[in-house]
């Protein structure tokens, strides 16, 4: 009984309006948009793991025309939050956060401004070295996730453009 309703509401979902994201492949139009974005340089360490790791993520989709440039703010903060009754901090928040603008630059408009973050916890150990190296690789992890949420988000605006368009 329950194979029959699941087929008699088949019909009903693919009338649903829902089309795939990244539809189109390499023509598609969420490919297409994220061929022509350029990510503008970011002050810092921080800046550098983001930028690159944007790159990384945009060139997959392949060279194209440069149409937007994407300018990004990070704001960095290790705050600890794990004190000892010595006063010796002992478990460390590292939190990442974006705020990036995707610019078009035929007309200088900001066709997209949003907010992306993440946040990592750190053991604080006895050895400095070990903590040092800790907070660096929860940059490094931090950048690659923000990378994602950021081109995740250029992804959906790609795909709300394109059914504006078929409007």
């Amino acid at each position: 009984m329950r194979q029959f309703v699941a087929l008699l509401l088949l019909p009903l979902l693919a009338s649903c309006g829902l089309q795939p994201l990244y539809s189109g492949g390499q023509q598609g139009a969420v490919a297409s948009l994220l061929r022509g974005v350029s990510v503008d340089p970011i002050e810092g360490r921080a800046g550098w793991l983001m930028r690159n790791a944007l790159n990384d993520r945009l060139e997959a989709a392949g060279a194209g025309e440069t149409r937007y440039a994407l300018k990004v703010k990070l704001d960095d903060n290790i705050e600890g939050f794990g004190v000892r009754a010595d006063d010796t901090v002992t478990r460390e928040r590292r939190t990442l956060r974006a705020r990036y603008q995707l610019v078009d630059l035929a007309s200088g408009k900001i066709v997209l401004d949003a907010t992306a973050g993440s946040d990592a916890g750190i053991d604080v150990v006895s050895s400095e070295y070990a903590t040092i190296a800790a907070e660096n690789t929860a940059l490094e992890n931090l950048s690659r996730e923000v990378a994602d949420q950021i081109v995740a988000r250029l992804s959906l605006f790609a795909g709300q453009a394109r059914g504006e368009a078929a409007r």
